[in-house]
């Protein structure tokens, strides 16, 4: 088994097209359908990287920037932000692109924590991801700062 493996080996891209199911009455994708693709596009990612089966721990957060319509590409690419021991930060960044008009904007952000698990459901160590660009360093050295006051709110909550 690997002990440390690139971020960028264990990209994740999804593309899914917003069809009238996934809509609301204004016809813009309905935010609960969103978080179900970026959950799965993280715990791809996640699992991609670890070679094994990773499960949500926590949702940081999901920015909703812009609404995304009916009939517009979804793009979300997930990587890998920081491996700790057995969990680990994925971020997903979201785009919307309309082919007809030529645009594509960046909709949303989420941070999601994983946790790597053994055939028995047991959290086991994680692989360590390297940061090699400047924007991989950055986000590893931004995700301990949210990992830190993750753990800080889960003591107030208590």
């Amino acid at each position: 088994m690997l002990s440390a493996k690139k971020v960028s080996d264990s990209v994740i891209t999804m593309t899914e097209l917003v069809l009238p199911n996934y809509t609301n009455q204004l016809g813009n994708l309905l935010g609960g359908q969103l978080m179900h693709w970026i959950d799965i596009c993280a715990a791809l990612c996640a699992s991609k990287h670890n070679q094994k089966v990773c499960v949500t721990a926590s949702v940081d957060r999901i920015d909703f920037h812009h609404p995304i319509k009916l009939g517009e590409a979804v793009s979300l690419v997930a990587s890998v932000n920081r491996v700790f021991k057995t969990s680990m930060e994925i971020g997903v960044k979201v785009f919307a692109e309309s082919f007809l008009e030529g645009k594509r904007i960046h909709t949303n952000t989420a941070y999601l924590t994983f946790v790597a698990v053994d055939k028995d459901g047991k959290p086991t160590l994680a692989i360590e991801a390297i940061p090699e660009s400047e924007d991989e360093k950055r986000r590893f050295d931004e995700a301990l700062i949210r990992r830190e006051n993750r753990l800080k709110d889960r003591t107030k909550q208590v």
